[in-house]
């Protein structure tokens, strides 16, 4: 508990969904920039101020360092709803998953060093950046620099995909010169190698020695810049000296620093990765100095939503009608937060307000709400009339949500998609069955919304799983709903559908319990940890759905359930969830994206999952993917943490695999299920890839003026975590062009990235994770052919750098004529 005794509740975009940004370029301009502040951050005006001055700053600062070509021109910040200002505007689409900037408490008590959540390729977008509250108020300008300069080094990151041009884990290499040189760009950024210790007042600075075994200076060693430089370059380096206003660009890259750009971009420069994006083709450089940034600043407000249901002809196709019915009464039964505004719309031909605005305050407006859910399919489609009616529900718009479930196409939509971005208004959509209108896709991407997809497959939970992740809005943590199953059969010779449930600490409060039937209600057993039988399941048998409320906090532990079919065949579901069992202890939450929305085929995709407490990642987790193909067959991933392949960064919460093997065009949808086992998972308390460099003090005449030292843990992770299991929906994705012939092998395994080699007297250990046949999937038919192909052909991106560095770690290791013992696998 003492652990986490700073860290608050977290917004949403740590939760669930894939995040989407709102910034556009415009003009050599950045529009629709947010930053967002934690609802966990308190009331302080100071901070919107300072906020302010950082972009005002980091705008000057980008425009310089691109060669003016671009600048901040519009930002809106995202104030909490708990602040008590009641001057500023109801947001539009803006919302804390779409946050390009995060201002929230530290990962870890202590440490506010600003980064940025990357985990995709080079020069591919990033996630989001984390400021703390300290630093934007310039609390930490001695370790980090100025903020606005911060931003715009982390900037780089999540817009151009670039990567840090230092290495904490190795902060010095051996140059070709044979002289030990710390990892920088450029090389040219001068500075002493010092040993410098602190105890209270007391400080002592000696030079660095030679570690006998690495040939590198010892682990303490660290580089003290000048304090007063000429060099300009590299912001990626050490945005914190005066002198450095560019990034390192063709002509003065570093290549032979094992810094994390070399390491990510096949040792092209930053500028390289910059000036190929395509914020860059698009534009030109501009003579006059660029406006300061317009801020607009936006409250959340109390949370409105709006369920527009699909009652049209083809919900009957399928068992769609019922099926709807029985995700739409969980969400109102379980997911939706307290304190939310909810209406219900229907549609066929026409639009029919089946509630107006409910706010719902106890089970009293929940039960009232389903009431109003359709219960025949007829009539054809007109996906326009509930939008006209939604506005009669309510005319302000601005920031409400709307929830639209569609099976149908109707080819009017597309004109009026211009209204309906301009509206302010939130479509999430879930299209129902191969046939739904691709359109509405489009309505929530323009929107800012969330889509999903699922099959017709009675047994898939793509409707349940999709609405539940529609559940949790702008609040606290403590009220989003945690999936901790969500599971489906179609039995025929064995009826019998068993598992377990393990309910771990951090959730336990409004556990919630739904199982639903095609035919008729089975026998349903439920057991807690101790093994007593819990019963008392509410059976709604016109809705095909039985569901239980488990008062109080559910016990901690594993408990197991038993479904026996009554009907032959027979589909049956199980889904359960359960919120945060204490507000000051975040839960720890699973979130599932695919690396883009489309892809053609043979262009590979990437499935992520990150698991995370709080802002802290969760280690040695079993994760694994589920995509559902049009025709619901089901392609099942192991993810994995191991730096490898798909995997960018080895341990960082953060799991990975390519999906390769499409079976046809059209939607995908993408699942994730997570599971982790006491005494295996643990809590990750190393300092996050990524981040601003630390500057751990100044050279001046050859003296040491030393910052305050960076917080560090005594250990690297926490093993303190119970068994738990999650599960989260990733939306849907599209696959084109893919053939129906046989296909060659068309992927190589993945490159090597993680060769490493250890002596021992006369024996060298070479190590390093074994490739797929497909990138990091599968096993080559012939193992050490398929090695020799990934590291020297060079569709593999090996050749000769791989030899090149084992040849430099011998030469280091001063060994000749040795045996090489090789090691595969993790």
């Amino acid at each position: 508990m003492g652990f986490f005794s700073s860290v608050l509740l977290l917004v949403l975009h740590l939760l669930q969904g894939s995040r989407t940004s709102l910034v556009q370029l415009n003009a050599n301009g950045y529009e629709g920039v947010l930053i967002a502040i934690d609802p966990a951050v308190p009331e302080d005006e100071t901070l919107i101020t300072e906020i302010k001055d950082m972009v005002t700053t980091a705008s000057t600062f980008l425009f310089e360092a691109t060669e003016k070509r671009f600048f901040f021109k519009n930002v809106s910040i995202l104030i909490p709803e708990s602040w008590k200002n009641t001057q500023y505007k109801r947001p539009k689409h803006e919302s804390y998953k779409h946050a390009d900037v995060i201002v929230a408490p530290p990962t870890v008590p202590g440490r506010d060093e600003p980064y940025t959540k990357q985990f995709t390729a080079c020069g591919e977008k990033a996630e989001y950046i984390h400021f703390t509250p300290d630093f934007v108020l310039g609390k930490k300008q001695n370790e980090f620099g100025p903020p606005g300069r911060a931003l715009v080094h982390e900037w780089a990151h999540l817009r151009w995909g670039v990567f840090d041009e230092y290495n904490d884990d190795e902060p010095f290499y051996m140059a070709k010169s044979k002289k030990i040189e710390a990892t920088r760009c450029s090389i040219d950024i001068t500075g002493i190698n010092r040993v410098y210790k602190c105890q209270e007042n007391n400080c002592v600075t000696r030079t660095c020695r030679v570690d006998a075994n690495t040939k590198l200076y010892e682990k303490d060693c660290q580089f003290f810049p000048d304090k007063h430089q000429t060099e300009k370059t590299s912001i990626m380096f050490m945005q914190g000296i005066d002198s450095i206003t560019r990034f390192c660009n063709e002509k003065n890259h570093n290549r032979e620093a094992p810094s994390l750009q070399n390491k990510k971009c096949d040792s092209r420069s930053t500028w390289e990765v910059i000036s190929n994006s395509e914020d860059f083709k698009g534009t030109v450089p501009i003579a006059a100095p660029p406006p300061p940034p317009v801020f607009s600043l936006l409250k959340i407000s109390e949370r409105i939503v709006c369920l527009v249901l699909d009652k049209s002809e083809s919900m009957g196709n399928h068992n769609r009608l019922n099926r709807m019915n029985q995700a739409v009464k969980y969400f109102l039964l379980q997911t939706i937060e307290n304190g939310s505004w909810v209406g219900v719309v229907d549609f066929d031909t026409t639009a029919h307000i089946k509630s107006k605005l409910i706010q719902i305050k106890s089970n009293n407006e929940r039960r009232k709400l389903l009431e109003s859910l359709p219960t025949e399919a007829s009539g054809r489609i007109s996906i326009l009339m509930p939008w006209i009616m939604f506005k009669e529900i309510y005319p302000q718009v601005d920031g409400s949500e709307i929830m639209l479930v569609v099976a149908g196409e109707d080819k009017n939509i597309r004109n009026c998609m211009d209204r309906v971005k301009q509206s302010g208004a939130i479509i999430h959509s879930i299209a129902l069955g191969p046939n739904a209108d691709p359109a509405v896709t489009e309505m929530s991407a323009v929107t800012g919304g969330m889509h999903f997809y699922t099959t017709d497959q009675s047994e898939s939970r793509g409707l349940t799983d999709a609405l539940w992740t529609f559940g949790s809005g702008n609040t606290n943590s403590s009220q989003h709903s945690l999936q901790l199953e969500s599971k489906g059969l179609m039995l025929s010779s064995n009826p019998w559908m068993n598992g377990t449930v393990t309910i771990d600490s951090t959730v336990g409060k409004d556990t919630f319990c739904l199982v639903t039937w095609d035919k008729q209600p089975p026998g349903i057993s439920l057991w807690d940890p101790s093994g007593t039988p819990r019963g008392n399941f509410t059976v709604d048998e016109d809705s095909k759905m039985a569901y239980l409320s488990i008062p109080g906090t559910a016990k901690v532990g594993v408990w197991t359930y038993s479904l026996q079919a009554k009907a032959n065949p027979e589909t049956l579901t199980i889904t359960v969830n359960s919120r945060a069992a204490n507000s000051a202890v975040p839960p720890i939450t699973v979130n599932a994206k695919m690396n883009k929305d489309t892809s053609s085929f043979p262009s590979p995709m990437i499935v992520y999952a990150e698991i995370l407490q709080g802002y802290i990642p969760i280690l040695g987790a079993s994760v694994t993917a589920f995509i559902e193909s049009d025709n619901g067959e089901t392609e099942v991933l192991e993810l994995l943490d191991n730096g490898a392949g798909a995997d960018s960064f080895k341990n960082d919460g953060v799991y990975s695999r390519y999906f390769t093997t499409y079976q046809e065009n059209g939607k995908y949808s993408l699942k994730v299920q997570a599971a982790g086992k006491a005494k295996t998972v643990m809590r990750s308390l190393r300092h996050l890839p990524n981040r601003g460099t630390y500057i751990p003090g100044w050279a001046v005449s050859g003296e040491i003026e030393g910052n305050p030292p960076r917080p560090e843990s005594d250990e690297d992770t926490q093993t303190d975590l119970e068994s738990f299991t999650r599960i989260a929906s990733g939306g849907a994705f599209v696959i084109s062009n893919v053939s129906k012939l046989p296909l060659p092998d068309l992927y190589p395994p993945s490159q090597i990235t993680d060769l490493e080699a250890t002596s021992d007297e006369d024996e060298i250990r070479i190590t390093w994770t074994a490739p797929g046949d497909d990138f990091d999937v599968g096993t080559g038919k012939d193992e050490r052919s398929c090695r020799t192909y990934a590291l020297q052909k060079h569709g593999c991106k090996g050749g000769s750098n791989f030899w090149e560095k084992l040849n430099l770690i011998l030469v280091l290791l001063g060994i000749a004529g040795v045996m090489f013992i090789e090691t595969y696998g993790n």
